[in-house]
């Protein structure tokens, strides 16, 4: 029996200057930025000092005080997302067999504005070496463990299918969206609700990216710190957000007539276990997954018109993923334009346009 095509028929996205996903794509298709210095806390004692906040009120998305309470900063994000990606499907969740309906999160960092905060609480603002677990919130648990983000997800829109919660860093989320798929493709669920979920901009996150400079210390102009594949690049911009999608089988899409944003058509992820935070400057481990994605997809790598980078604004990654893409894709990695049909993000591929 043939794999089950999967699609996605719903989406939605939380990001800096963009909350909604058509405020999103308004952000991205005018050039326009939304990096700044950073203002959640006092960035003066570190090297980098800017990031990319959203201006996010989790009443007026719908959240009520005891969500408020109860889940950290990204899994409100997160909730959010799902539910407007819900909305956008079209689908019924109430009318779902709940138990063929499943969810996956992924999260790079997981809650670490609500590990951050506690701790403040917990140490009188790190003063005491033991710490007084007696001013802990009660939730506390549920920051500690990122499967939260998952159950707070599969609460939030009826799911009693599987519930994951993927961390794999910088590709937490592609990774989500690809394992999502394979369950759908191998008939052990029917809907997913897929994407991810970050909320970093935190002290303590801060601090870990200064220790191995990797963040920009561009702080003159925010705007623009963030230049990835530009000769004058030094380090990322630490930001937040969320995108979910409604993931569910081609055929059952078109029975309800659903609007289809993109079909996935090749999913693949290799690891490097080169070093801790070093890549290798060939990108044979990027490039194989590439490889991969575009055969399970059925693709060759010349019908491949736009690359979404992961550029991070380090010369060690611009130059791994560079190197990556003429390794996969050859003298057509130079040919790439700007508009086209297929996506390939860190080796996932999106079949986009209807299916």
């Amino acid at each position: 029996m043939s794999a089950r095509r999967v699609v996605i028929t719903g989406l939605e996205v939380l990001a800096p200057g963009g909350v909604g996903a058509k405020n999103f794509w308004s952000l991205l298709s005018e050039g326009r930025t939304a990096t700044r210095g950073i203002t959640f806390f006092d960035p003066t004692p570190f090297r980098s000092r800017v990031a990319a906040e959203i201006d996010f009120d989790p009443y007026e998305h719908g959240l009520t005080p005891q969500e408020v309470r109860r889940m950290d900063r990204a899994a409100q994000f997160a909730v959010v997302a799902a539910r407007g990606a819900v909305a956008d499907s079209g689908i019924e969740f109430a009318e779902l067999d709940p138990y063929r309906t499943g969810v996956t999160i992924g999260s790079a960092v997981g809650a670490t504005m609500g590990l951050d905060e506690e701790y403040r609480v917990v140490s009188d603002g790190g003063r005491l070496a033991l710490v007084d677990h007696a001013y802990a919130a009660p939730h506390l648990y549920d920051h500690l463990v990122p499967s939260s983000f998952a159950a707070e997800v599969a609460r939030a829109i009826g799911a009693e299918g599987p519930a994951t919660v993927v961390s794999t860093g910088c590709t937490s989320g592609i990774d989500s969206v690809g394992y999502a798929a394979e369950l759908i493709r191998e008939g052990a669920v029917d809907i997913m609700v897929a994407g991810s979920s970050d909320a970093p901009i935190s002290p303590i996150t801060m601090a870990c990216f200064d220790a191995i400079k990797a963040t920009t210390p561009r702080h003159d102009d925010p705007a623009h710190a963030s230049r990835p594949f530009d000769g004058t690049r030094n380090g990322f911009v630490l930001g937040e957000g969320a995108a979910v999608f409604v993931l569910e089988e081609l055929d059952s899409a078109r029975r309800r007539g659903a609007h289809i944003y993109a079909e996935i058509a090749g999913y693949a992820t290799r690891s490097n276990a080169y070093h801790m935070t070093g890549l290798r400057p060939d990108g044979a481990e990027m490039a194989e997954a590439i490889r991969v994605a575009l055969d399970e997809a059925r693709l060759p790598g010349e019908a491949v018109d736009y690359i979404n980078a992961h550029g991070s604004g380090t010369k060690q990654n611009d130059r791994h993923e560079t190197a990556a893409f003429k390794r996969s894709l050859g003298a057509h990695a130079g040919k790439l334009g700007d508009s086209g049909w297929v996506v390939t993000v860190r080796g996932v591929g999106f079949r986009l346009g209807h299916a």
